[in-house]
């Protein structure tokens, strides 16, 4: 939608006043490798993308905040001097939640009216969530003046979603949202918070990001299961040497340390969180020496390590990715994101593309009876004003 026809709607639902209208994006984000390692306090990989979510908001004079999308009809209202409840599953939460961090340390708005708009595919694992939470704290920061820089913000958009909206999701989604660069991708160590911006140069080659159309909710996935397994894992390992999280660990050390996890089903998984992080470390070199290739090679044992031994992927992850690899121009395949369908992300030569959506298309629709659909990525800016209308 465009800002415009924002605008219009804007006015129908809220009217006018005096206050202007103060425009903000925040994009999704895809991880090019560096899956399920960044609660692990791993390494990860992820850029922006140009897609995500607008947000129009002005000062309505009240003590009464109103959430609207064009997403869905739900529309919430909150009273500023009462406390912040969670709206069931509502889409508002991301956006309360962010309120509700920032009470927390005394930095209370005024009331306002906003109008949110995203074009990121909802349940597509392309992290429209932390899109909503990098656009709302990004525009209040800036409306209200907090003076909270870029990586405090990022850490208040997943405490609001951890502890508001209650999914326990690492940092590396709004990390993406809002510290993201055009045409580079961020080389992230989640433990620290280490980063650089590495320039994504694909020569001929783009981002093609295939979506699964399967829904799925990360809250009730097997997402929470998984990292519970992790946490398992690094204390079992701790009976024998101290560590705080897998990410520590090379694959030399979790070879010597992991006989010490007696459930396989545990041990598969601390393996893929050691293997992933060591691709992780050699795809960015890779990339960094121009060896494509390779970084496709990579990414393909990524997903392969998470099909089999984190188990995460599904009929129809698995699906796209086998077709996507039979397509001559496919350099590397993957699921991207928590997984239990969403998305996958493909790097693949120019001129196949139009091959590769013509055929991993139609072969995935007659395996599956879904229609998939396909995204040409560019890697984007992070969270932003636009302007003021």
């Amino acid at each position: 939608m465009k800002i415009e026809e924002l605008k219009e709607r804007f006015l129908e639902l809220y009217g006018l006043n005096e206050e202007k209208i103060h425009i903000y994006f925040a994009p999704g984000r895809v991880n090019l490798i560096g899956e399920h390692t960044d609660y692990n306090g791993g390494y990860v990989f992820p850029c922006a993308l140009t897609f995500g979510t607008y947000l129009l908001v002005r000062k309505n004079g009240t003590i009464k905040v109103n959430f609207a999308t064009t997403n869905f009809d739900h529309r919430v209202e909150v009273m500023l001097n009462e406390p912040f409840t969670r709206d069931g599953k509502s889409w508002a939460n991301y956006p309360l939640g962010i309120m509700n961090e920032l009470r927390k340390r005394a930095l209370e708005t005024e009331g306002i009216d906003l109008l949110y708009s995203g074009d990121i595919p909802n349940g597509a694992g392309l992290s429209s969530s932390a899109s909503i939470e990098m656009v709302t704290i990004t525009a209040l920061n800036d409306l209200f003046g907090f003076g909270l820089d870029k990586m405090e913000m990022v850490k208040l958009g997943q405490k609001a979603e951890n502890e508001f909206v209650g999914v326990n999701c690492g940092i590396m989604d709004q990390f993406a949202s809002g510290m993201g660069e055009a045409n580079h991708a961020l080389f992230l160590n989640c433990e620290t918070l280490d980063y650089k911006k590495v320039p994504v140069i694909l020569n001929g080659i783009k981002i093609v990001i295939s979506n699964t159309n399967k829904r799925r909710g990360l809250a009730d996935s097997k997402y929470n299961e998984r990292r519970s397994q992790c946490e398992a894992a690094v204390e079992k390992i701790n009976k024998k040497e101290p560590i705080r999280n897998l990410g520590e660990l090379s694959v030399k050390e979790f070879s010597y340390l992991s006989d010490s996890i007696t459930d396989e089903t545990v041990k598969r998984r601390a393996k893929h969180v050691v293997t992933e992080n060591d691709r992780t470390l050699k795809a960015i070199a890779a990339l960094n020496n121009g060896d494509i290739e390779e970084f496709g090679k990579l990414m393909n044992a990524s997903h392969d390590s998470l099909r089999d031994d984190y188990e995460v992927t599904g009929k129809e992850l698995d699906i796209l990715v086998n077709e996507a690899r039979k397509i001559p121009g496919t350099i590397g395949s993957r699921m991207t994101g928590a997984g239990f369908g969403g998305c996958t992300v493909s790097l693949v030569k120019e001129d196949s593309i139009e091959e590769f959506i013509r055929e991993v298309g139609n072969n995935y629709e007659n395996k599956t009876g879904l229609i998939p659909e396909f995204y040409i990525a560019e890697p984007g800016d992070g969270a932003k004003k636009i302007g003021v209308l």
